[in-house]
């Protein structure tokens, strides 16, 4: 079955556990270290977001650690993908394209690579957020920055650090406004 397919039948699934008016604002998909599990946001208008863990088999989690595992996994995936490259990898390009057209400095065109295979790797959603898929994006960004000779210290890395604190507050929110009892 698809991802698309997947997520479907999930979200009528998830639709199931809302209160009331509240809907299915979103299914994230994340490999887990319990497996495959999709975690649901719930909303109504303007009033705060629930959230709620659901298994492969679309049945709620209700074991916290399972829970802060996969929207800590999630909340990293997401400052990963927004990070690479500076957060913005279209106008990268562009601007490496520039510089190719006055300077084209030696090693450029191992940059303009370097910068579509993270597009590739980052790809398009859906995507399943998972440690490998983490890894290939740092990896990719790894040798972006190696291409334009970034010098000591990655940018990327630390990016991912200071945004360790809404990765905390992310997990945070998702199990204040848990949908069921966590044990």
């Amino acid at each position: 079955m698809e991802l698309g397919e997947q997520l479907e039948g999930i979200a009528a699934r998830a639709a199931g556990h809302g209160d009331g008016d509240e809907g299915v604002a979103a299914v994230i998909p994340a490999e887990s270290s319990t497996g495959r599990v999709y975690l649901c946001a719930y909303g109504r208008g303007d009033d705060e977001t629930t959230w709620l863990l659901l298994d492969a088999d679309g049945e709620p989690v209700v074991e916290r650690a399972a829970v802060r595992d996969a929207a800590s996994l999630i909340a990293l995936v997401e400052l990963a993908e927004d990070s690479a490259g500076g957060g913005g990898l279209d106008e990268l390009r562009s601007r490496l394209v520039g510089l190719r057209l006055t300077e084209n400095p030696p090693g450029l065109d191992d940059a303009i690579a370097a910068v579509d295979e993270l597009e590739r790797t980052v790809g398009a959603p859906p995507r399943v957020a998972s440690t490998e898929h983490l890894e290939r994006v740092g990896a990719a960004v790894r040798k972006l920055e190696e291409a334009l000779g970034s010098g000591p210290g990655s940018p990327f890395a630390a990016a991912m650090k200071s945004g360790a604190g809404a990765v905390q507050e992310f997990t945070a929110d998702v199990e204040a406004n848990y949908k069921r009892q966590l044990s």
